[in-house]
């Protein structure tokens, strides 16, 4: 329910703040009074565009802000899915365009953009008028009608989507497999190649790393038999003063004597003992490393072959020598793959044929859905129509199946029209005049209303083209989607003013030189005028008041009856 709209600044208007009512709120007055300034105010708080020329003049910004109460679980969700504060059953929407051209919009104090305002405004208002009842005609909009009204659509509907989307997968592989196979004899032939260079060289995992060490191993042969040999005979050749093996014995000799005279380097000679020996296993392993180098420039350049060839396969498929053995993995599952190409096919076409045949079957459910749906809004519809005057109106929803599966299955809706008897029932943009249209539409809001899960239902002036007793009808099918949602609706007919819950009038006056609109809610007494003018003009006579004071009369007893 909207609570409060108030607005700064849009064109005519400086400022006026309205509270509204629950039920069915009456907004009437002259033509170009601004009544349709708080439409506008309410479209820029449904996010359409605006633009800084609708700010009023001498101002620097127009405003909006909104008070709405909230009962949808959609609602909720959709705060919370959009991180917006939601800790009460009251929404605060507030739109503000600058003169700098500036857009602020809040939504319970959170800021957020024109798309996200957008997605809430559909859930929260459904303007309805002359745009709203042109979009009838489109076949998208006759199919939606049909889906919204039908019982459990959405878990049909996601059971159809789910069988598209799987269908639509397994044809996507087929197909890919189906393309990739227009070029398997030259695939197969250079995977074959690929796979014959790969394995020829037949490298063994970091070989390239062992390789390495190798070769720079015999490479320095030389260098290397040099520093042990000379590393040996500085550990341990007996010859030289300057051996540590030698000093070291020295030294244990030395110690030995000493401990005879003083026992505190005993831990002294306790470490040269350990040093001696480790140091003389050293000189062992040194010795022996002597013995085992190798000398032969054949095996190094044997090993200098081996490395070009390996290299020379990472620039291919590489760049490291894992990487070659990962290609030539997949080289080798995708030969296999197309060597096994027939048991892929049937596979892949078994789950084509699989996943048809569950589509087809969520198909026909929602189709038949849309079937049942439509037969029954159909008849619906046109008892309202009946009851807005159109006695002999034919009404009719027709689906027809394309046999062709779409994301939203396979079925279109057209709506099929006649007014009068004797006439073929026709596509509805072919058919209808404006006020049947307008009519029509209103039919529709009466049926939907109950089941319909937006809240605030505007309808502006969707009593253009109609009097007399037509305007009556439509007054009560307004009455009667009021008792489901709020309703705001814009009229110039006493018929429908008469069914008020609340009455507001709308204004302009000139003040110090500046036209500004207002808006004041009607006591009884001022309804009763207004509702006499309505009725009969400018000139208000005691007649007028007593024909005001019997519509309102009326209007009361419907109203009761319908509660009934």
């Amino acid at each position: 329910m909207l609570k409060t709209l108030t607005v700064w600044n849009l064109a005519l208007i400086d400022h006026l703040q309205v509270n509204f009512d629950n039920g069915l709120n009456i907004l009437t007055g002259e033509t170009g009074a601004g009544k349709s300034l708080l439409l506008g105010a309410l479209g820029l708080l449904m996010g359409q565009r605006s633009n800084t020329e609708t700010i009023r003049n001498g101002g620097s910004y127009l405003r909006v802000e909104a008070v709405c109460t909230i009962d949808s679980k959609m609602i909720h969700n959709f705060l919370e899915e959009k991180a917006i504060l939601d800790e009460t059953d009251e929404i605060i929407i507030v739109r503000q365009i600058n003169k700098n051209g500036r857009n602020i919009i809040q939504i319970n104090g959170c800021q957020v953009t024109v798309a996200v305002l957008k997605e809430l405004g559909e859930l929260l208002i459904d303007i309805h008028g002359q745009n709203e009842n042109q979009s009838l005609l489109r076949p998208e909009e006759q199919l939606a009608l049909v889906d919204r009204a039908a019982p459990d659509f959405e878990e049909c509907m996601k059971k159809y989507q789910e069988a598209y989307s799987r269908y639509k997968m397994a044809v996507k592989a087929l197909t890919e497999k189906e393309d990739a196979s227009k070029n398997y004899a030259e695939r197969i032939e250079m995977l074959r190649w690929q796979n014959d260079e790969i394995e020829a060289i037949a490298i063994q995992p970091d070989e390239d790393k062992k390789l390495e060490e190798q070769i720079k191993k015999l490479s320095n042969a030389e260098k290397i038999a040099d520093l042990v040999k000379s590393t040996h005979m500085l550990l341990s050749d007996d010859s030289s003063n300057a051996a540590v093996l030698t000093s070291l014995s020295q030294i244990q000799k030395n110690l030995e004597a000493l401990l005879k005279y003083d026992q505190s380097f005993a831990n002294t000679k306790k470490v040269i003992d350990d040093a001696y020996i480790q140091l003389q296993e050293t000189s062992y392993e040194v010795r022996d490393y002597i013995d085992s180098i190798d000398y032969e420039p054949a095996k190094l350049n044997s090993l200098l072959r081996r490395s070009d060839d390996i290299e020379r396969l990472c620039r291919k498929y590489g760049p490291e020598v894992d990487d070659v053995l990962a290609y030539q993995k997949r080289i080798r599952d995708e030969l296999d793959e197309i060597e096994n190409y027939d048991i892929i096919i049937n596979n892949l076409r078994a789950e084509v044929d699989s996943a048809e045949e569950k589509l087809k079957k969520a198909a026909g459910e929602l189709k038949n859905l849309r079937k049942t749906t439509a037969a029954s809004l159909s008849g619906l519809i046109r008892e309202q129509l009946l009851d807005l005057g159109m006695h002999d109106a034919q009404f009719v929803i027709e689906i027809t199946d394309t046999q062709e599966y779409s994301k939203t299955g396979t079925e279109n809706a057209q709506i099929l029209f006649c007014a009068n008897i004797g006439e073929e029932c026709r596509p509805l943009q072919k058919t209808a005049s404006g006020g049947e249209l307008s009519r029509i539409a209103l039919a529709i809001k009466t049926v939907t209303a109950a089941n319909d899960s937006v809240g605030i239902m505007v309808f502006d002036e969707i009593d253009a083209g109609i009097g007399g007793k037509t305007a009556q009808m439509v007054a009560e099918r307004i009455v009667k989607i009021a008792a489901f949602k709020q309703v705001l609706c814009i009229t110039h007919l006493p018929q429908i003013a008469c069914m008020a819950d609340a009455h507001f009038y709308i204004d302009k006056v000139v003040q110090q030189e500046h036209t500004i609109t207002r808006i004041k809610r009607l006591s009884s007494g001022e309804q009763l005028n207004e509702i006499a003018r309505m009725a009969s003009g400018i000139d208000i006579t005691a007649a007028s008041l007593d024909n005001a004071m019997e519509m309102l009369n009326n209007a009361k007893l419907k109203k009761r009856l319908q509660k009934k």
